[in-house]
């Protein structure tokens, strides 16, 4: 919820690995630099190599990292059998002016630019896949803005790499290739975008659209709309920190959520310079923000096959503080909301008392405290208590926050049957002190991956 400045991300990260020559992958004219030395063996698999790619991914907890490199051969990397050694290759990140080693965790040829969690040690594929620890100090792709990566790593092979019955596949050199593309799957498939309202004032957005509506645009299929609202960590200019740093959006976009429930996933941002105009100082509350943002959503609605029964808020910290503040002003617009470590007006809470909404929050967070809420305005704890009494019952659980998914899930799924058993619509997810890991401000990390409280909200409707 701090001041954030804007940090420029446009420096391309140079220099050298060691003593070797760093060449870039992004065209195959130099082929003197992929010929070998005079008496050099030839590698018989896989050629020259032809470009290189991050791979990248964003996390529950540690925002987004660094996972991996993906080396496009010209043929396939066939290692018959064999296994490539991690020490075999050595990956430096040159980030801020500071160059450091990455921790190669594994490495083996795949179909495809992306990584993956079964060993096929015996199919070849054009693609090398060079695993990093993603808890290395240096794995982060963002700060404050996202981090310029492109160019800024360097992969060196220092060992051969040999079949079993010791055919070269693979000859080390003192080459280092860096890289020209940075690969985030999930977050590559929303679109960038921005709207301006009647005032003249701006929002960014990040869209996700569903398979079946990209194929078939003018079918008479009318999909749900999940708007989701970031953090105050992610106010900024750079249209994409409120995809990576947390997952909010990213979750109901990922290949498994859009088969089961598919749906647009509306993603705004806040600009710089921060606005703080509204009652409590945060943002999106500010009337500026709040006027554009329900413009936005009418606009894409009427411009998109939007179920509009099924329009739903997603948000977290100063964004579940947003949704508080938007469903008593629109209380007959949104289907669900899911809120997470928010606060609010407790005396509007009478005027949502038929919207079902699924709320949680660290007992001991102490950014947005779970009672006492921020800026004067009381937490989740208080607002429950508040929508309780005006009527609408409240079906509540607690348990740890860094519980295992499938334990973490049982236990929602058991509170969700006791609140149809109850007729309840509003449930409340507390966590005890010292549960929520990073920090107790973070208890969204669990809710975004719970497939009970996923799938919960896409069975509302208005």
């Amino acid at each position: 919820m701090r001041r954030i400045t804007r940090r420029t991300a446009l420096t391309m990260a140079g220099g050298t690995v060691t003593a070797s020559m760093v060449i870039n992958t992004a065209t195959t004219a130099t082929a003197a630099a992929d010929a070998p030395a005079p008496g050099r063996p030839v590698a018989s698999g896989a050629g020259p190599a032809l470009r290189t790619a991050l791979i990248t991914r964003v996390t529950p907890r540690n925002n987004w990292r660094v996972t991996a490199v993906a080396i496009h051969y010209a043929h396939p990397v066939d290692l018959r059998g064999g296994v490539i050694p991690p020490a075999a290759f050595h990956v430096t990140a040159d980030l801020g002016g500071r160059s450091a080693a990455r921790t190669v965790r594994r490495v083996y040829p795949n179909t495809v630019a992306r990584t993956d969690d079964l060993l096929h040690t015996g199919r070849p594929g054009r693609y090398l896949i060079i695993e990093l620890d993603p808890d290395d100090a240096n794995a982060q792709a963002a700060g404050t803005d996202p981090l310029p990566l492109h160019r800024a790593y360097a992969v060196r092979q220092v060992a051969d790499v040999r079949t079993p019955g010791g055919d070269l596949v693979l000859a080390a050199g003192s080459l280092a290739i860096r890289n020209d593309d940075v690969i985030t799957p999930v977050v590559d498939d929303f679109t960038a975008g921005s709207f301006t309202d009647s005032t003249g004032f701006e929002l960014a957005f990040r869209l996700y659209q569903p398979e079946g509506f990209v194929r078939s645009p003018g079918a008479a299929t009318r999909y749900p709309l999940v708007v989701t609202l970031h953090g105050g960590g992610e106010v900024a200019d750079n249209n994409m920190t409120q995809l990576t740093a947390n997952r909010v959006a990213v979750t109901f976009a990922k290949p498994e959520r859009r088969r089961r429930n598919p749906a647009f996933v509306l993603a705004p941002q806040i600009p710089l310079p921060r606005p703080m105009d509204g009652p409590d100082g945060t943002d999106w509350t500010d009337p500026r923000v709040r006027t554009a943002l329900v413009e936005l959503i009418d606009a894409f609605t009427a411009q998109r096959p939007v179920d509009a029964d099924r329009l739903f808020l997603v948000g977290l910290s100063s964004g579940a503080r947003g949704i508080f503040n938007l469903l008593p002003r629109h209380p007959h617009t949104f289907a669900a909301a899911l809120a997470t470590a928010g606060w609010g007006d407790p005396s509007t809470m009478e005027r949502i008392t038929h919207i079902p909404i699924w709320a949680d929050h660290s007992i001991d967070d102490p950014v947005v405290p779970y009672r006492e809420g921020r800026f004067g305005k009381p937490g989740t704890w208080t607002l429950m208590n508040a929508l309780e009494s005006a009527g609408a019952p409240i079906t509540r659980g607690e348990w740890a926050n860094d519980l295992p998914k499938a334990e973490f899930e049982a236990r929602s799924r058991a509170l969700l049957n006791r609140a149809r058993r109850t007729g309840s619509h509003v449930l409340f997810t507390s966590y005890p002190p010292g549960t929520t890991p990073v920090s107790a401000h973070f208890a969204w990390a669990q809710t975004y991956e719970n497939d009970v409280a996923i799938d919960w909200l896409f069975d509302q409707s208005r």
